[in-house]
């Protein structure tokens, strides 16, 4: 896509006024780093706290009689169930069980509030009105803006500004009203630390971010890092952990299929889903460590001896533990940890060993 092609946003001024980098990604111009480059921004977050700009996910409103069932008809969380103010994480399904989208659900006081992603907006928001029943509503949110505050000093900064919203617990949320300008807080993330998203109104979110910014304990984060705290957290990206070939057995999300809907089916792709929960899936998603310091990306071949068994899907240098780690998809014989790997990079194979995931201790408040 030219540049001229893609799409700015609320932020874009901001961002290139502070340094950023501006890189196509999921049809938008986008800082993958500042001035002082991913690993320094890196280690920030893990130790204070960064601001990312995650505008380009997409949020919605679903609202209406028959809102939660119609829900549980996409997904197989139980949202029927769901408390007010508190989070899901779910996954939007094809009728075999394939993943179109992973995403948040929130049940708020009059709606559903859904966090999809930016590369699949259109489609999710597509697939949804397809199968709209009489007395939803579906609505697309392009007039709000998302910030992600992530670290171990988030909680202190936002209080500061947002008297309240430290006692938020891991997946709970609410509105917030900070000079007159009403937000949506969710305390959650996605780099394995303590923090917040917050939905602003566009026309807010620079003066937002800039009081933000002001803080010494905010630095502006870029993809760059985003990707490699999401990585050592062992959190899937969709489009490269997740497809529409990926069950969520498969990528070891069983955890986003409720209890009851475990007992009760009725989402896509239910009866091989709910199979390859009780009996087993032919292949799973593993972590991978490596003896040396080369970094591994994706694509590259999984072997057991000479044998190929599966696919790196992320990979990289891990800042925080200090050598290289990936995620991969192996044939299920071969994914037990401690399982003893080889992983070919330029014609050569490299030492690999399958391990637990997170790589990072993860720092959730719960």
């Amino acid at each position: 896509m030219a540049d001229a092609d893609l799409l700015t946003l609320p932020l874009d001024g901001l961002h290139r006024a502070l340094g950023g980098r501006m890189v196509p990604f999921a049809g938008y111009a986008m800082p993958v780093q500042f001035a002082e480059g991913v690993m320094a921004e890196h280690l920030w977050t893990r130790e204070h706290a960064g601001l990312f700009d995650v505008s380009h996910m997409g949020q919605l409103t679903v609202a209406g009689e028959g809102a939660a069932a119609w829900l549980e008809s996409l997904m197989p969380g139980d949202f029927l169930g769901l408390a007010e103010n508190a989070l899901r994480y779910s996954l939007l399904l094809t009728d075999a069980g394939g993943i179109i989208d992973d995403l948040m659900v929130t049940r708020r006081a009059d709606d559903f509030y859904l966090v999809v992603n930016g590369a699949t907006k259109a489609g999710d928001i597509a697939h949804m009105q397809a199968r709209l029943p009489a007395g939803v509503t579906l609505t697309p949110r392009p007039d709000l803006a998302l910030l992600a505050l992530q670290g171990p000093a988030a909680a202190a900064v936002l209080e500061a500004m947002l008297p309240g919203v430290a006692a938020l617990k891991f997946m709970r949320s609410g509105g917030f009203d900070w000079r007159g300008v009403p937000l949506w807080v969710s305390r959650s993330g996605y780099t394995g630390e303590d923090g917040f998203e917050i939905s602003v109104p566009a026309g807010s979110v620079e003066a937002l971010a800039q009081a933000l910014l002001a803080h010494s304990e905010v630095k502006p984060i870029g993809l760059g890092a985003r990707d490699s705290l999401r990585l050592e957290a062992g959190l899937p990206l969709y489009g490269h952990d997740l497809s529409p070939e990926t069950t969520p057995v498969e990528a070891g999300l069983s955890f986003a299929i409720s209890k009851r809907r475990k007992a009760e089916g009725g989402f896509p792709g239910a009866a091989p889903v709910l199979d390859q929960l009780f009996n087993g899936a032919p292949r799973k998603r593993i972590g991978l460590r490596f003896e040396g310091k080369q970094p591994v990306r994706e694509g590259a071949a999984i072997f057991a001896g000479d044998a190929p068994v599966g696919v790196v899907t992320s990979g990289g240098f891990a800042p925080s533990v200090g050598a290289p780690v990936a995620m991969g998809y192996v044939e299920s014989a071969h994914a037990a940890d401690g399982t003893a790997l080889a992983v070919e990079v330029r014609g050569r194979r490299l030492p690999a060993t399958a391990a637990p995931m997170p790589f990072w201790q993860k720092n959730y408040v719960r």
